[in-house]
């Protein structure tokens, strides 16, 4: 299964998407394998600008598997947020929840966001980058 973080959404949802990207992503759809997470739909809802492009982005969404945010969840992102700062690497707690979440559903996390990077560099976080390509290209 892949989580999809909301860096890889926006370069794939956005009226010039970057291609690679977007035909990862729908691959991914097509054989029925993404997963999303609450933070990441806040993300990406908050983003929106009208109810219609709301509605039909959150319908979207919503038909997804979802990994839910319950108490173990939340330990395992304060354990990881303190393992991290304790390496002299801080992140933002968005980010870790979203590694957290990735790491305890044993997903691939999809992304374009260098943070994701560096803590799989220092824990069991599996990733799918497309950091170096979006640089290149954007």
């Amino acid at each position: 299964m892949v989580l999809v973080d909301t860096s890889a959404w926006i370069f794939a949802l956005r009226k010039n998407p970057f291609i690679p990207l977007k035909d990862r992503i729908d691959h991914l759809l097509e054989i029925d394998v993404v997963f999303t997470f609450g933070m990441i739909k806040l993300e990406i809802l908050s983003g929106v600008k009208t109810k219609g492009e709301f509605d039909c982005l959150k319908n979207r969404l919503d038909a997804l598997y979802e990994i839910s945010t319950d108490a173990k969840l939340w330990e395992t992102a304060g354990q990881l947020a303190f393992d991290l700062k304790r390496k002299g690497l801080t992140f933002p707690c968005t980010d870790i929840l979203i590694a957290s979440a990735a790491i305890q559903s044993k997903a691939i996390l999809l992304h374009a966001d260098l943070h994701f990077d560096l803590i799989a560099r220092q824990t069991e976080l599996k990733v799918e980058s497309y950091v170096s390509q979006v640089q290149e290209d954007f």
